[in-house]
């Protein structure tokens, strides 16, 4: 059975180059967070990548991501764009936001066939969660098209210390499915695990063992239908003047779920993730990544 790895990549900037996070060097010879993602897809046993890109960066994304990637790996390239939208829509006065996580996997609609992962192009994530998803996607190829799993982390494995954090805060049942998915902005690290504020100076506790997750998905082309059946709706539902809302995954599966439709197997993933979500997460971040090559966990250089 053949997979996919989908990187949602289209955030880079247009101008690579400083300041654009995911193209920050973090390993010892000019690797980025993408490129160990990557090779822990390929470890896994991922057959092939695909990059969801802008029209306006294919060139430079291939001169220094893609071109170094297809001389290891089958990659494939599909575009979001603004004006990408159903018949019968047009792009809002304003509107400079992107879409969202699920408008950006819609352009992989006839481009991927095979079940697959879905990742941010700038996070961390280990290996453990790419070999779980991996192996999930095989053994249940033949199955019910909603039968979803997503990589289960731990809270407190998924925080910065420079500032609050996006997660998706996850419900789930003796079974290990996932019963709900919040999206909970602003999660800051406490002295006594996590929490998130509420105004006037007040803080809401969360679990610091509590599943989350972090936009890591494995899911089927079925998912991928879906998205495209129920976007006009969610552009439809759009109140004048609104120019900002998203249409996101985690919100997507969380409907889903809820209806009956879909069943997402939480896989318990040990990793800590790392990224740079702000500047200043960047030193612990290299320094990570040296210690896993002293370690053995990857060679140096990568590729």
């Amino acid at each position: 059975m053949k997979t996919s790895l989908v990187i949602l990549a289209a955030g880079i900037g247009s101008r690579f180059g400083g300041g654009i996070k995911q193209l920050e060097h973090m390993g010892p010879a000019g690797e980025i967070i993408m490129d160990y993602s990557i090779y822990d897809a390929l470890a896994a046993g991922f057959d092939e990548v695909v990059f969801i890109i802008r029209k306006d960066i294919e060139e430079d994304f291939r001169e220094i991501i893609g071109n170094k990637m297809e001389k290891v790996y089958p990659c494939k390239y599909v575009f979001q764009e603004l004006d990408d939208l159903p018949e019968g829509f047009s792009l809002p006065e304003g509107r400079t936001k992107p879409w969202g996580t699920g408008q950006a996997l819609l352009a992989c609609r006839g481009v991927v066939t095979n079940p697959f992962i879905v990742i941010n192009a700038d996070d961390y994530y280990g290996k453990e969660g790419f070999r779980l998803i991996h192996d999930y996607l095989v053994a249940h190829a033949e199955g019910n098209p909603y039968d979803f799993c997503m990589a289960g982390y731990i809270l407190d494995h998924t925080l910065s210390d420079n500032g609050g954090v996006s997660r998706g805060v996850c419900s789930v049942n003796e079974a290990s499915d996932l019963v709900k998915v919040t999206e909970t902005h602003n999660i800051t690290k406490t002295e006594t695990g996590a929490a998130v504020p509420t105004g006037e100076g007040e803080w809401t506790p969360l679990d610091p063992k509590s599943y989350v997750s972090m936009n890591m998905w494995g899911l089927t082309p079925a998912f991928i239908e879906t998205l495209a059946q129920r976007f006009p709706a969610f552009l439809s539902n759009l109140k004048e003047g609104d120019i900002k809302s998203e249409y996101l995954l985690p919100s997507i599966v969380d409907d889903l779920v809820q209806e009956g439709k879909a069943t997402v197997k939480v896989l318990p993933t040990p990793d800590h993730w790392f990224g740079v979500t702000y500047k200043e997460d960047k030193p612990a971040v290299v320094a990570s990544i040296q210690k896993m090559i002293a370690d053995g966990t990857y060679p140096s250089p990568l590729f």
